[in-house]
């Protein structure tokens, strides 16, 4: 497997992602997905190589799976865990970075409750002129590469399984609903949603989607205001939507009172079956996870074979994260 079009030492963020770059993960994805069908699931890609999952807020699904796609490809791993390390002895986090670096680490993989974690610990590495990528695994209110990246790989390899590419959602209309604002899966998916064509509708209750935030978005990349749309009701956005992402509602961000209650808050913008009759007819749904059943999502339609995606989102992150520690790791072939 040659690496195709790819410099980037860091993946921090999408805001920047080319094309080009985007079509790289998905393919070479791809690729790795068929590795996973194989009976012996692992490749020496990586072998010799060191990633350190530094992970200072709670993750199950993100963790396990930068976890095993780095033993997929013949990493060796290092786990932190906050509550068992010396950073409750007072050690800052740069230095529990050095820490893992004097260990040998060549991938980082950064999770924080804080924005901007993960681009500090890239910019120390930087200079200290040591060849170690980062890769942001989720910082605050920030930005979760890592889940768009395997959010676009799961709808373009719906739309072509053989070829996913990041075209194929040219001109697709996609939903986005519940908790934006404190939503860094939302803000990766825009940038990897309006870059490969698509219009992304979001939808929420103003408390929890408001205008500046659509407006911060725009004046970042002037490019995305003719693809980027927001409703503070659910009908609008769900209206001939080839695709529906629904949040988690992240009350442990939420710092005052935004909404009456998880029960209003499911009458009015819950996803259900009568509601997707709205939407074109081969809609199908993603969530992130986790998922508070019957609050952003009922019980039945979460659990559908055919309308839901989720289990095919966890299984696709495995894929691209290693194709992104592969590509990051300068697919050296051990």
């Amino acid at each position: 497997m040659s690496v195709m079009s790819w410099n980037r030492r860091h993946v921090l963020s999408l805001a920047d992602f080319s094309v080009e770059e985007y079509n790289t993960v998905l393919q070479t994805a791809s690729s790795f997905r068929e590795v996973l069908t194989r009976r012996t699931k692992k490749v020496p890609t990586l072998q010799g190589q060191v990633v350190a999952n530094l992970f200072f807020e709670p993750s199950t699904r993100t963790r396990s799976s930068f976890e095993l796609a780095a033993k997929r490809l013949s990493a060796d791993t290092l786990n932190f865990a906050a509550s068992t390390s010396s950073i409750t002895k007072g050690e800052t986090i740069l230095d529990t970075a050095k820490t893992y670096l004097a260990m040998g680490t060549d991938m980082m993989v950064i999770r924080h409750k804080e924005a901007g974690v993960p681009q500090a610990i890239a910019d120390e590495m930087d200079r200290l002129n040591v060849k170690v990528g980062v890769l942001n695994a989720g910082d605050g209110q920030h930005e979760h590469p890592s889940q768009a990246l395997l959010d676009l790989f799961t709808i373009c390899s719906l739309m072509d399984v053989e070829k996913p590419r990041s075209t194929l959602l040219e001109g697709k209309k996609v939903a986005i609903v519940g908790d934006i604002l404190h939503s860094r899966v939302a803000r990766s998916n825009i940038w990897s949603l309006t870059a490969s064509g698509a219009e992304v509708h979001l939808a929420a209750p103003p408390t929890l989607l408001p205008k500046e935030f659509a407006d911060f978005v725009k004046t970042s990349n002037p490019e995305i205001s003719r693809k980027l749309f927001i409703h503070w009701t659910l009908e609008p956005a769900l209206i001939d939507a080839d695709f529906v992402m629904t949040l988690r509602l992240q009350k442990e961000r939420m710092t005052s009172h935004l909404l009456p209650s998880l029960r209003e808050y499911h009458q009015q913008f819950g996803i259900t079956r009568d509601r997707l009759k709205l939407c074109n007819p081969d809609v199908r749904v993603l969530h992130p996870g986790p998922v508070n059943r019957g609050v952003e999502i009922s019980s039945d339609l979460m659990d559908d074979p055919v309308l839901s995606l989720i289990s095919q989102q966890v299984t696709s992150g495995v894929a691209v994260r290693m194709a992104l520690l592969y590509l990051m790791g300068g697919g050296k072939v051990g």
